[in-house]
């Protein structure tokens, strides 16, 4: 028998909420009016806007960056596992593991491979042994790291760093990981390896991911 009644699912327990949140930039640039947005436990949503549609201020929104931009929540709040507040503060999120890859990748050029990954862990103070089995692991999600482990961050390609920007943030063992634009730039077959890493991730390790995008 055929039922035209619809499918009713468990909707999973909320990770993060954002709620009638509203920015402004120095006071006086308003950027977003009214957005409100939820990522449950283990799900990945994706946040589609044009250029200059708020997606990059969203997430600085959500990860507590706000203010390093000048900018700051004027009305609505922000959840995140049951922390609630005008905006969150940032260094205790992350400790709480929600984590943002910034747009344009941000790796410290001058160091390796290696040297950034072990700089992602130091936010968790994780052992010696620790940061060892976290870099095998990302080695093993990111091949192409794993031939340029001694090589500086700035003489990668632009896909590596990409690579390289997620693999340290994944360091820190995060809950929620916030991507902005990860796809900009790169070759398909770059975008690909990326995102099929990403479903990897939230599929065996239940990593929630929240992941803004032109396209």
């Amino acid at each position: 028998m055929i039922s035209n009644e619809p499918r009713v699912t468990a909707e999973a327990p909320s990770l993060l909420e954002l709620d009638d949140i509203h920015v402004d930039y120095e006071g006086i640039i308003s950027a977003l009016r009214g957005v409100s947005l939820r990522v449950g436990r283990g799900e990945i949503v994706a946040l589609l806007g044009g250029n200059g549609a708020g997606k990059t201020t969203t997430l600085a929104a959500a990860s507590g960056l706000l203010a390093a931009k000048r900018g700051a929540i004027t009305r609505g709040t922000v959840a995140f596992d049951g922390q609630r507040g005008a905006g969150l503060d940032a260094r205790r999120l992350v400790q709480g593991g929600l984590v943002q890859v910034l747009e344009g990748r941000r790796c410290f050029a001058h160091l390796s491979v290696h040297e950034n990954l072990v700089a992602g862990a130091l936010v968790r103070r994780a052992s010696r042994a620790e940061v060892v089995a976290d870099a095998e692991r990302i080695y093993a999600l990111f091949p192409r790291l794993a031939h340029r482990i001694g090589s500086a961050a700035g003489l990668l390609s632009g896909g590596e760093q990409q690579m390289l920007a997620i693999g340290r943030a994944l360091m820190v063992r995060p809950r929620l990981l916030l991507l902005d634009e990860p796809s900009i730039g790169l070759a398909p077959q770059i975008v690909q390896e990326i995102f099929d890493v990403i479903t990897r991730l939230n599929r065996n390790e239940g990593v929630s991911v929240l992941i803004a995008e032109q396209n």
